[in-house]
């Protein structure tokens, strides 16, 4: 029999073959890439308390991205090491940055920046912001920095008889942006809409859902294109009805 009457399956030619290794190489630039820069931007870290709570909760694995101290905002989530506060690292939320004047608390039981009232619904059990009063002026190059669990936090308040409350920009190595590990726990962390009010505002989202979108998407590319070939030549072998005349 001669092969005239034959179709020739869509896909199956040189162009799809082409399309094909396009799709599957460039989905390699994305994947890999993605994660090459990963690596280069964010660092991993486990949470070591409950300080934190529930925002991140101890024994949590975290991404934090890469930062200079000078960069941080107020509400920022931060890992630092100081070793006036302990061996380890870390993580606390900053409310005060250099020249604020951070009190709390207001007659809701809020904190108070510059005389702002800022609401915080991150909180453990909604609040309220201290347990016990206080009234400090950040100095220039410092951070005042609260666990939003704030009944068994080791914050700034704590230290607040001593010349250590305050914590140096310089000692400030990453900011978290998401929570990676326990799967149940997983997703960003928000900048919170009450200091973005206050003169600067907060932190832009970092890099983390260009990157996340780069990998799945280099995924998709991949398995897409390693599937045309097969896929084509299955449809190439299925005999077609021929209509009735």
């Amino acid at each position: 029999m001669g092969t005239a009457g034959r179709t020739r399956a869509p896909g199956t030619g040189r162009r799809g073959q082409l399309l094909s290794g396009l799709a599957v190489a460039l989905g390699c630039v994305l994947f890999l890439g993605g994660f090459v820069w990963g690596a280069l931007v964010y660092q991993p870290y486990t949470v070591p308390t409950d300080s934190m709570d529930p925002t991140v909760k101890a024994g949590d694995r975290v991404l934090a991205e890469r930062t200079d101290g000078g960069a941080v905002r107020r509400g920022d989530v931060v890992v630092f090491q100081d070793s006036v506060w302990g061996d380890l690292p870390m993580v606390k939320r900053v409310v005060g940055v250099g020249g604020d004047t951070v009190a709390c608390c207001d007659k809701q039981g809020r904190l108070t920046i510059n005389g702002k009232a800022v609401d915080e619904p991150y909180l453990s059990d909604g609040g309220p912001a201290s347990d016990t009063g206080f009234e400090e002026t950040v100095p220039e190059g410092k951070l005042f920095l609260l666990g939003d669990q704030r009944r068994g936090s080791q914050d700034s308040r704590v230290r607040l008889d001593s010349d250590h409350w305050a914590v140096d920009r310089s000692a400030v190595d990453a900011r978290v942006d998401a929570v990676a590990w326990p799967m149940a726990s997983f997703g960003t962390i928000s900048r919170p809409e009450s200091f973005a009010a206050l003169p600067g505002g907060v932190s832009d989202e970092g890099p983390l859902k260009p990157l996340v979108l780069a990998i799945v998407t280099g995924v998709v590319l991949i398995l897409g294109g390693a599937a045309h070939g097969p896929i084509a030549r299955r449809r190439a072998r299925t005999p077609r009805s021929r209509p009735q005349g």
